[in-house]
């Protein structure tokens, strides 16, 4: 069985560019990550395991990691973890049992290659930082952070958001008072209830990685990916212990990082950009949006 060591987890809010950060960092040639394969066949993790061998033969590879995508597979998770997907609220230390443990680590340890030895993973919505840290003490957390405004917009057009039958049957548990003040004075608008949800997520985070290490947590904004894709690779790079190299770089630069956080702006009424504003001030000034 191979040992988990260093295993870097992407997390954030739905909708903030967490895909394309997958999808970039699975290029690094010692990074191993699910596919499909691992949502259809959970409980066989070695064919996801041939498919990253197959992906290191040359010029083969390439063909094949077209047709695999990294993706987050919680059908494999809810196979192992049933509360990990639609968990009412963040996951701590406490909610993992000794069977999940174990069961997960092993699991997760045929993912890997002996080339593939670092374990690349992306969950968005609650950060369950205090579940996965539980499973592996030595994880790497990257929070990818995008203006709420342009999250929540981009949520209002997605087939999954679950907000629209309500605070009483999403993902997020109740409202606090406070929060279904501010829901009920926008008329109960969706909007604003998108913009709670990034509000509630990155409290999660904020209250989770108390108890992290510094140099288990990593904060980048996606609007400087976008920016500046080299330099925050870079970054992320030395946060998790990789190796950079000449022909990552050149990955980099082939991949287009689209900054579309403007298009709120233009598809919600004046009223509705009002709104989501003024729900989500508190953590725009953190993040300096406004």
């Amino acid at each position: 069985m191979n040992n988990i060591y260093k295993p870097i987890f992407i997390i954030g809010v739905g909708r903030s560019g967490s895909t394309a950060l997958l999808k970039t960092l699975s290029q690094h040639k010692n990074l191993a990550w699910m596919s499909e394969l691992c949502n259809k066949y959970p409980d066989k993790p070695y064919l996801n395991q041939y498919m990253l061998q197959a992906v290191d033969v040359p010029f083969f590879g390439k063909i094949i990691q077209r047709k695999f995508i990294p993706g987050e597979c919680y059908l494999f998770w809810s196979y192992y973890s049933k509360g990990f997907r639609h968990a009412c609220r963040d996951l701590v230390n406490d909610d993992i049992t000794h069977k999940e443990k174990e069961r997960l680590r092993s699991v997760f340890s045929q993912l890997l290659t002996k080339r593939r030895t670092r374990l690349l993973a992306k969950n968005t919505g609650w950060p369950r930082i205090g579940y996965l840290h539980t499973l592996f003490p030595d994880t790497k957390f990257i929070h990818l952070v995008r203006d709420g405004r342009a999250v929540a917009n981009s949520l209002l057009n997605t087939d999954f958001w679950w907000g629209w039958r309500g605070p009483q049957n999403w993902r997020f548990g109740e409202l606090t008072t406070a929060q279904r003040d501010l829901w009920e004075k926008s008329g109960k608008s969706f909007v604003a209830l998108a913009g709670i949800e990034w509000n509630i997520i990155l409290d999660a985070v904020t209250a989770a990685r108390q108890d992290l290490k510094g140099d288990n947590f990593l904060e980048i904004k996606y609007e400087d990916l976008c920016s500046t894709p080299i330099e925050i690779f870079r970054e992320i790079f030395q946060f998790g212990e990789l190796d950079w190299t000449p022909h990552f770089e050149q990955t980099i630069k082939a991949y287009s990082f689209t900054n579309a956080n403007e298009k709120w702006r233009s598809e919600l009424t004046d009223k509705q950009q009002r709104i989501l504003s003024d729900v989500t001030k508190n953590f725009l000034y953190r993040y300096e949006y406004l």
